[in-house]
């Protein structure tokens, strides 16, 4: 039997009003009365035409050709402009907002996204070159690649590494709030959380993805590879005389070029450096720094064994080191 129209009666006003008052009691989660925020869904519309950008034929339109695709970019460059440049906007007068500052206090916000729009889709080229090297080194990386076209379609990390490189290049053209949005989304969508602040240097390769954490702060040089579940992240947070994080300090490791860092291995500290050439194992906790070509591991646990078909029996339980 189906439920009955659902009906408020004369409860719907009261309820109303108990809502607005819990909007104005508390003003830390309410957005009433302002101007400017940067939409969440245009910036992921964004993110979707810019990956078509950046690998065409894979992601939007296919059966591109020397023919069209000139065309093609050509359509798709003030689309992505057009929108950017007005997130952008919005991006820039909410943190004028936020810090309660007038209109006439400081540059144009207008002026300043067109002229950071233009910067950013003045990098693409640079950031393509970058991220070819990010997919032959998932490639390289990884026995079970069959191609280049498996990494670009198929692989959570190479989505994370490319929004993550995206976001990264607005942070540097000190873009507010936007390149947040965009790592977040790709970390919703692949489980890998990459601030757009930590720098991340060619041929980058996140193996399987799920789980990976790297702080704001991290610096990360060439040719690095991370498995699942591995964490650059903050030792401890110090706090200023209200218990508020201070911020701006180096907090997160610093990766050399060439160092592989295994499965579920913590490495946290902004004095921790992990040097050229090392080797993390896996679900190793690391708070300290180590040299170039070390190898860190933890001592194999011991396994217990019981053999459950020997009912009636003392317990049968073998120990032996791995």
């Amino acid at each position: 039997m189906q439920p009955e129209k659902f009906e408020f009666g004369n409860k719907l006003p009261g309820l109303v009003d108990r809502i607005v008052a819990s909007y104005y009691s508390d003003g830390r989660t309410h957005h009433i009365g302002k101007a400017y925020l940067p939409a969440r869904a245009e910036i992921i519309d964004t993110i979707e035409l810019l990956l078509e950008l950046l690998y065409p034929g894979y992601f939007g339109r296919q059966n591109l050709n020397e023919h069209n695709i000139g065309y093609h970019v050509g359509e798709l460059l003030p689309k992505i402009g057009e929108r950017l440049q007005r997130q952008i906007y919005m991006a820039l007068c909410h943190q004028r907002e936020v810090e309660g500052k007038s209109e006439d206090e400081g540059p144009c916000c207008a002026e300043q996204a067109r002229e950071i729009t233009i910067a950013f889709l003045e990098r693409l080229p640079e950031i393509r070159e970058i991220l070819a090297g990010d997919v032959q080194a998932a490639y390289d990386g990884d026995p079970a690649a069959t191609n280049l076209h498996e990494v670009i379609l198929a692989y959570p990390g190479l989505l994370a590494v490319t929004v993550y490189r995206l976001a990264h290049a607005l942070h540097e053209l000190k873009v507010p709030l936007l390149p947040r949005i965009m790592t977040e989304w790709a970390h919703w969508q692949t489980g890998v959380d990459i601030h757009p602040g930590a720098r991340i240097g060619r041929n980058f390769f996140i193996d399987h993805a799920t789980g990976v954490v790297v702080g704001e702060t991290t610096d990360i040089g060439d040719n690095v590879k991370l498995y699942q579940g591995v964490t650059l992240g903050a030792l401890s947070i110090p706090k200023d005389e209200r218990g508020r994080a201070i911020r701006g300090f180096k907090r997160h490791p610093t990766v050399r070029d060439r160092v592989t860092v295994y499965a579920n291995a913590t490495v946290l500290g902004g004095d921790t450096v992990l040097g050229s050439e090392s080797v993390v194992g896996g679900s190793v906790f690391l708070t300290s720094p180590i040299p170039d070509y070390c190898t860190v591991s933890i001592k194999p646990a011991e396994l217990r064994m019981r053999d459950r078909e020997r009912r009636g029996e003392k317990d049968y339980i073998p120990h032996f080191d791995i």
